[in-house]
């Protein structure tokens, strides 16, 4: 019984979120979910976005 439970535990543990590789990316991510929820502010973090990246480059 506990070596399935650590088997479970190991298998979630193992699970990573990922993170995008830039601001920008975070950003835009971002902004398509509040795409249908507040258009404006959707396109704030997308602008926002867009500083970023002419910034850095």
């Amino acid at each position: 019984m506990y070596s399935l439970v650590a088997q479970v535990a190991r298998l979630l543990s193992l699970k990573t979120p990922e993170t995008p590789s830039s601001p920008a990316a975070t950003l835009m991510e971002r902004a398509d979910s509040r795409a249908g929820l507040d258009a404006h502010h959707a396109q704030e973090l997308r602008a926002a976005a867009s500083a970023w990246l002419s910034v850095v480059r």
